[in-house]
């Protein structure tokens, strides 16, 4: 590991102990440290660093000469990057100072120690699957960051009124979902919206995707799991003259009648997993599923 990104949010400075534990490790080991331009501006002014550092702003700002990109949050910090590192294959790393965590699962106490494991090689990368989403008419919201690394999500907007969203799959019509919206979910994106809508949990290396309906009035309507090489088209019907499409974070106003098109993103994300880390351990650790007082009493 020669070259590393950092990235976290820009508004608050959360993790101060941290982000300094991390700058000294990389630079005990002589490794390159770049770090997002606001976030940069916002450690300069509260004089957190003791020099100065290259700043990346943009896509075009990395390329794949970087061997690794550190968030520093939650998960949504990690969803943010991945509009940086998109298809350039650079890995990325969570040092988790927000709450759950099902991607940032580094903790405060072992950032030397991971540093350690990666330059050891003592480590293995998942790769992610996106999803990409285009409309008809095309809309210009969403520019060059059309993909999502948990969910696209359709909902209704300033209306207590469902809406109903006809689906197909692969030009098959599926159903028309009378709702409050309807979630497609990656694997990673499973222990996020769509788990609390009642959607199943689904292993990262997993090809599939989740479509999972928002509060559906039609109380047959279950989540579907299918082959992550479908394409969906969706078409929304409602009170409103138009409805919300939200990529992960970033969301933005459609009118209705709008088609919508989602499918695999051409590339994937590729995060980290320490050789002591493994998916089942995150997910007993972060929905207690060992918390069962029954496995108390049989241990």
């Amino acid at each position: 590991m020669k070259k590393a990104a950092i990235y976290a949010q820009s508004y608050t400075i959360s993790a101060e102990k941290e982000i300094k534990t991390l700058i000294k490790c990389l630079e005990k080991y002589n490794i390159v440290i770049f770090i997002e331009k606001d976030f940069y501006n916002l450690l300069t002014t509260n004089n957190l660093l003791e020099k100065k550092y290259p700043v990346f702003s943009h896509f075009n700002d990395l390329s794949d000469s970087f061997d690794i990109l550190f968030t520093i949050g939650g998960d949504g910090t990690i969803l943010r990057a991945a509009t940086y590192t998109r298809n350039l294959n650079i890995p990325i790393l969570g040092i988790n100072s927000g709450r759950l965590g099902f991607l940032a699962t580094i903790s405060k106490k072992r950032i030397k120690e991971s540093i350690e494991c990666l330059l050891e090689g003592k480590y293995s990368l998942q790769e992610r699957t996106l999803l990409e989403i285009k409309t008809d008419p095309e809309e210009e919201t969403f520019s060059e960051l059309n993909f999502a690394l948990n969910e696209v999500t359709i909902s209704r907007r300033n209306t207590t009124s469902m809406i109903g969203i006809k689906t197909y799959l692969n030009e098959e019509y599926l159903t028309n979902y009378w709702a409050d919206g309807l979630i497609i979910s990656t694997p990673t994106g499973s222990t996020g919206y769509s788990l609390s809508c009642g959607g199943p949990v689904i292993m990262p290396d997993s090809a599939s995707i989740v479509i999972t309906p928002i509060a559906p009035h039609n109380l047959n309507a279950r989540p579907v799991i299918i082959p992550e090489n479908t394409t969906i088209q969706l078409e929304v019907s409602a009170r409103e003259k138009d409805f919300l499409i939200s990529l992960d974070s970033r969301i933005t106003t459609v009118p209705q009648h709008t088609k919508v098109f989602i499918r695999r993103a051409p590339f994937t994300i590729k995060t980290i997993l320490l050789e002591n880390q493994s998916y089942l351990k995150t997910l007993r650790k972060k929905l207690l599923w060992g918390e069962d007082i029954r496995n108390k009493q049989s241990s």
